[in-house]
């Protein structure tokens, strides 16, 4: 019998706390994602949530060593190869915490190419919400992964808050977010980041041979328009 590849998401939980607001914000967003794939698409969908704070004698004895357990491999392992990722943090200190960034050191800069990307993060005040922007986005940009439109900021009062005229409200956004996921997961091979055929565009030109013949459209120009050649 034909057995059909699940869909696989890991949200990635970086609360200390038990329980933790942004374990269950983590959970909530990849629930919002399962529910619209399985409206949309007819694969089975496994959710893993990673709880880093279960990790954090690994991780710093890979920091320092090089050799990761196999719990933390394992780990590592399920974020590289999932179809999507949910990275959760509280605020710790106006950004991300530090557990949260030394799970992510451990991944290699190029894993996460192409693979689309929820960031979320939980805090005691709306002040702390830039976050997202200023710390979170860039981290997932240089890990070369495609941070998706809508990023969620959950503060102590967003739970249990439907929002006002002028927001939507925690519940509203975490569906818009697991929403952009799972398009992000069908929507098309480039983003899920598999592999595609390379083009013309794809050609690598070094660039002292860019250089080159950039010289050379300029000379023809000048040669055109009579105007003076440059020397040295």
């Amino acid at each position: 019998m034909f057995a059909t590849e699940p869909l696989r998401i890991v949200a990635v939980s970086a609360g200390l706390s038990s329980p933790s607001s942004t374990r269950l914000l983590a959970e909530r967003l990849a629930g919002a994602a399962r529910e619209r794939l399985d409206t949309e698409q007819d694969r089975p969908v496994e959710i893993r949530v990673i709880e880093l704070r279960d990790l954090a004698v690994e991780i710093a004895n890979h920091l320092v060593t090089g050799f990761p357990s196999a719990a933390l491999e394992d780990a590592i392992g399920a974020v590289t190869g999932s179809d999507g990722l949910i990275a959760v943090s509280p605020v710790f200190t106006a950004s991300y915490s530090g557990l949260f960034k030394s799970f992510f050191d451990l991944v290699e800069n190029t894993a996460l190419t192409g693979k689309p990307v929820v960031v979320a993060a939980t805090g005691g005040t709306p002040r702390h919400s830039l976050v997202l922007e200023h710390a979170m986005r860039p981290l997932f940009a240089y890990l070369r992964a495609v941070t998706l439109p809508t990023s969620v900021y959950a503060a102590s009062e967003d739970w249990g808050s439907s929002g006002d005229e002028y927001a939507d409200g925690l519940p509203a956004r975490i569906r818009r977010a697991g929403g952009e996921l799972a398009s992000a997961i069908t929507g098309g091979r480039a983003v899920s980041g598999a592999s595609r055929t390379l083009g013309v565009d794809d050609e690598v030109v070094p660039f002292e041979q860019q250089l080159a013949g950039l010289g050379g459209r300029l000379f023809a120009r000048a040669a055109d328009t009579g105007a003076p050649r440059a020397v040295g």
